[in-house]
């Protein structure tokens, strides 16, 4: 188990997806990844903010990439999130508020012209609805909102915990694919990075 700030970010770096992970015609977004030392966070006014780590985390990784939008498809997005907490308690807590943020905020700025809203969450602890895969799970869904509103579209965010780590897939969906193909991409950044913490934990799971 990761006990150093720079024990959290090396694994943080071998867990998270990179664009060719996701798929042979994924590239890196412009901002292919967050500053380092900071966590994303939602704030009062229900607005993400990148803030200093807190104490009970040592490292937090994100990594942004996209499928470019070919023929009568968009523009994929996608985003890999790492974040490796000091404790297990500390980690379920966090998937716990995670949970709790759809309820208390429903609509999420996420940029200065981008929003989040409609949104939904269920919680999926270990054994139950077919979770075998996970320590805990969550699925958050709504869509995408960019402008003024006339820009819409699929929003998925899944949540997943193995013993200290949480890792979170979000995608921003574009025109011409639907929601199965656009799950499948969760699906394997999810799985992906879930092998990957089994591993560098040498297996351990709590």
């Amino acid at each position: 188990m990761p006990r150093a700030r720079q024990d959290g970010a090396t694994l943080a770096e071998a867990v998270a997806m990179r664009p060719k992970d996701w798929g042979a015609d994924f590239e890196a977004q412009p901002l292919a990844r967050s500053a380092e030392g900071t966590i994303a966070l939602l704030d009062d006014q229900c607005r993400w903010q990148r803030t200093a780590l807190p104490d009970d985390v040592l490292a937090s990784l994100s990594l942004y990439s996209q499928l470019p939008g070919a023929g009568k498809r968009g523009t994929v997005r996608v985003t890999a999130t790492v974040t490796v907490h000091t404790a297990v308690l500390d980690a379920d807590d966090h998937v716990s508020a995670t949970l709790e943020e759809a309820l208390r905020c429903p609509e999420q700025q996420v940029r200065a012209d981008e929003r989040i809203a409609e949104l939904m969450s269920v919680g999926t602890p270990l054994g139950m609805r077919g979770n075998n895969y996970a320590d805990d799970s969550v699925l958050e869904t709504g869509v995408y909102l960019t402008g003024t509103g006339t820009g819409k579209a699929v929003y998925r965010w899944m949540v997943t915990r193995l013993g200290p780590v949480t890792m979170t897939v979000s995608i921003k969906g574009a025109e011409g694919y639907t929601v199965a193909e656009l799950e499948q991409f969760m699906t394997r950044g999810t799985t992906t990075m879930l092998d990957r913490v089994r591993y560098e934990l040498g297996g351990s799971e709590g």
